[in-house]
């Protein structure tokens, strides 16, 4: 348990599976009021069978109209984790516009939507918060037929450190953290093939993928009061990769 989060509120995006799922449980857990927010009404609806306080919102983020909605009455929040996102992957002459659009919507503009909308009501109170975006190394890396993937994530870092120069003033700190493949269960699905994650884990100096709950530990720091200083970084949580 973290004691600097206890009693605050936070909103965590995509929580019906995998990372978001496990950092909306790990913040209840530190005694935090928890809206969790995805698509998927039946994610939401198992997320609450396991934990009763859990609150929740069933929404597409990708909707602006849709989210406006579903967030106008949320309620002060004081911590907000932005970690839907998804991934379609195809080579570089062969992008769809429909892949384009789609990762853009969900993984970037639904970012800065749903960062406004709770922005704004931290700024009004006056007592400031903590921002997680929830990035990837491919925002530093080139990895192939990632082409539209990568560039969201950069647009990611980018759209992270200009919150955090001007939401800083607010007293509101904007950070992404930005892991290499995790170990969710899809992640040892898609990554469970010997021959295709040698080449990536061969590029880990640590020689393994991140589990899940090492990212939900960089989240819950990067909220806490222990990253008090720490405002417009992007946190690798990926063994070296990026450092090789």
């Amino acid at each position: 348990m973290e004691p600097s989060l206890a009693c605050k509120r936070a909103l965590v995006t995509g929580a019906g599976k995998g990372i978001g799922r496990a950092t909306a449980k790990a913040l209840l857990a530190c005694g935090v009021e928890v809206i969790a927010v995805t698509r998927t009404q039946s994610d939401l609806d198992s997320l609450v069978q396991e934990c009763p306080k859990m609150l929740t919102i069933c929404v597409d983020i990708s909707n602006w109209e849709a989210t406006e909605n579903a967030l106008k009455d949320v309620g002060p929040i004081d911590l907000l984790v932005n970690n839907a996102a998804v991934s379609i992957l195809e080579p570089f002459l062969e992008v769809t516009q429909e892949a384009f659009d789609k990762l853009f919507n969900v993984n970037v503009k639904a970012v800065l939507h749903v960062s406004q909308i709770i922005a704004k009501g931290m700024k009004c109170r006056g007592e400031g918060g903590a921002i997680v975006n929830v990035s990837s190394q491919a925002s530093q890396c080139a990895l192939k037929d990632h082409a539209v993937y990568c560039a969201t994530k950069g647009a990611v870092d980018m759209l992270t450190k200009v919150m955090a120069l001007e939401l800083g003033p607010h007293k509101i700190r904007v950070n992404t953290v930005n892991p290499t493949v995790v170990m969710t269960a899809l992640g040892r699905i898609a990554w469970s093939d010997p021959v295709k994650s040698a080449g990536m884990l061969s590029r880990i100096p640590m020689g393994k993928f991140a589990e899940v709950e090492d990212v939900v530990n960089a989240i819950i720091f990067l909220l806490s009061d222990k990253s008090a200083m720490i405002n417009g970084v992007t946190l690798p949580v990926d063994g070296g990769f990026l450092a090789s």
